[in-house]
C-alpha cells in the first residue's frame, strides 16, 4: 500500500464555521480513511465494497437523518463537505460511493412518507442498500423542462416510459428516485418523482457507461415499467422543486469533494518537490517551485472559504427553521464553482511539477487529473453555476 502523504493543513478546522462535532468527526475519519485499501480495478465492485465499508465504520449515518437512525437530526451541510473533503482525499471512488447515498436517498429524506422512509432510509444509512438519483435524460441534462420521461397514471399506480441517462450507481443501485413528467405540458411544473425497485419489471439497468475516471454510471430504460401508488414521492408535480431542494443540500459537498482532491495533488506536489533532486538541490529549493506551490495553495483556501461559507449558511437557515442567511443557492453555486475550477487548476499544476511522471497510469497524480474533471459538469456545470451568481447579483 503507498503511503498516503498527511494533508499539508488542518488549520481549516479551526475556522468559526465548524463546531466542536465537526471537528472531532474530522478527527475520527482521517486515521479510518488512511487504514482503508479497496481494489478500485472493478469500479462497480470497488463502490459495492465501499458501501459496506463505509456502512459498518458507521459514515454513512450522516447521509440520513437521525429519525432513519442518522448521526445527526437532520442533513448537516458542514458534516457532509468534511466528510466528501477527507474522502475525495484518499479515495474519490470512496467519495463517490458515499455521496450517492446521500443523493440518491436525499429526496426521500426531505419528502418521504413515514412508511417510505422507514423502508430505505435506514437500510441506506447502513450501507444495506444503495441508491440512485435519476434525473438525466439524453436530451435533459441542465434543462429539466425538456425532460421527455413519462408516468401515466393506472388504476393501482403509475406507469413509467422512456429513459434516463448517466445515472451515478446505475446497475449497481437497489432502488431509483426516477424523475418524469406527470404533465407534459407542464414544464417544470409537471414533473413528479417515484422510488422505482430495482427488481421492478420493465426497468432495464444494462446499459453501462465507462467515462475516464471510472464510475459505475449506466442508460436506465423504462419499458411498461409499473409502480404501485405508494411510490410516488412527495408532491404530484412537484419534483422539480424537490430535485433543487435536494441538490441545494448536496452542491457544497461537491466542492467538498473537489477541495479534497486538491488537496491531495498539492500533497503529492509537496513531497515530490521535497525528494526530487536535480541540478544539485531539489525542486523545492528553486524559486519557481516555491511561488507555485504558493499559487496552489492560495487557489484551495479560496475556494475552502466559499465551500465553509456555504454550508454554513445553509445549515443555520435549516437551524433557523428556513429563515435566509443570505442567498444560499447563489452560495452553494460561488463553492461549487470555485472549487471545481480551482482543483482543476491545482491538479494540473501538480501534473506538471511531476514531469513524466504526471502522466504515467497508475500514478494518483494522473489519476487526479481525470477523476476532478468530472466534478467541473455533474450537479449542475460551471457555466449553470455561473448564471445562479449572475441572477442573485442582478436581483440585488
Amino acid at each position: 500500500m503507498a503511503k498516503i502523504p498527511a494533508p499539508p493543513s488542518t488549520a481549516h478546522l479551526a475556522l468559526p464555521f465548524f463546531d466542536e462535532a465537526h471537528r472531532a468527526l474530522a478527527s475520527d475519519l482521517l486515521p479510518w480513511c488512511a487504514a482503508q485499501e479497496v481494489d478500485e480495478r472493478d469500479d462497480r465492485a470497488a463502490c459495492r465494497e465501499w458501501v459496506r465499508r463505509l456502512g459498518d465504520g458507521g459514515w454513512l449515518r450522516y447521509a440520513v437523518p437521525g429519525s432513519a437512525g442518522g448521526a445527526l437530526e437532520r442533513l448537516d451541510s458542514r458534516a457532509l463537505v468534511l466528510l466528501r473533503e477527507t474522502l475525495g482525499y484518499h479515495s474519490p471512488l470512496a467519495d463517490f460511493a458515499f455521496a450517492m447515498q446521500g443523493l440518491g436517498s436525499g429526496a426521500i429524506t426531505l419528502a418521504g412518507t413515514p412508511e417510505q422512509q422507514s423502508r430505505y432510509l435506514g437500510a441506506v444509512g447502513k450501507g444495506e442498500k444503495i441508491a440512485a438519483f435519476a434525473l438525466s435524460e439524453p436530451d435533459a441534462g441542465s434543462d429539466v423542462a425538456a425532460m421527455a420521461m413519462r408516468a401515466e397514471p393506472t388504476a393501482d399506480g403509475w406507469r413509467l416510459h422512456g429513459s434516463k441517462t448517466w445515472i451515478s450507481n446505475g446497475g449497481i443501485a437497489d432502488f431509483y428516485c426516477v424523475f418524469a413528467k406527470t404533465d407534459p405540458a407542464g414544464g417544470t411544473r409537471g414533473i413528479t418523482v417515484f422510488i422505482v425497485d430495482a427488481t421492478t419489471p420493465g426497468l432495464d439497468t444494462s446499459e453501462h457507461i465507462d467515462v475516464m475516471a471510472p464510475h459505475p454510471l449506466a442508460t436506465l430504460r423504462f419499458d411498461d415499467c409499473v409502480v404501485p401508488r405508494d411510490a410516488q414521492l412527495g408532491e404530484l408535480n412537484g419534483g422539480f422543486k424537490l430535485a433543487m431542494r435536494t441538490l441545494d443540500i448536496f452542491r457544497a459537498s461537491v466542492a467538498g469533494a473537489a477541495l479534497g482532491m486538491g488537496r491531495r495533488a498539492l500533497a503529492e506536489a509537496i513531497s515530490h518537490a521535497k525528494n526530487r533532486r536535480m541540478f544539485g538541490q531539489t525542486l523545492a529549493d528553486f524559486q519557481l517551485t516555491q511561488a507555485r506551490l504558493g499559487e496552489m495553495a492560495a487557489l484551495i483556501d479560496g475556494a475552502a472559504l466559499l465551500t465553509y461559507r456555504a454550508a454554513w449558511m445553509r445549515d443555520e437557515a435549516e437551524q433557523r427553521g428556513g429563515a435566509p442567511v443570505g442567498d444560499v443557492s447563489a452560495a452553494a453555486a460561488m463553492a461549487k464553482m470555485a472549487a471545481t475550477e480551482n482543483a482543476s487548476r491545482v491538479i494540473d499544476m501538480a501534473l506538471q511539477m511531476h514531469g513524466g511522471l504526471g502522466v504515467k497510469v497508475g500514478t494518483k497524480i494522473e489519476a487526479l487529473y481525470r477523476d476532478i474533471r468530472s466534478l467541473r459538469i455533474y450537479e449542475g456545470a460551471t457555466e449553470v453555476q455561473q448564471l445562479i451568481i449572475g441572477k442573485s447579483v442582478l436581483r440585488g
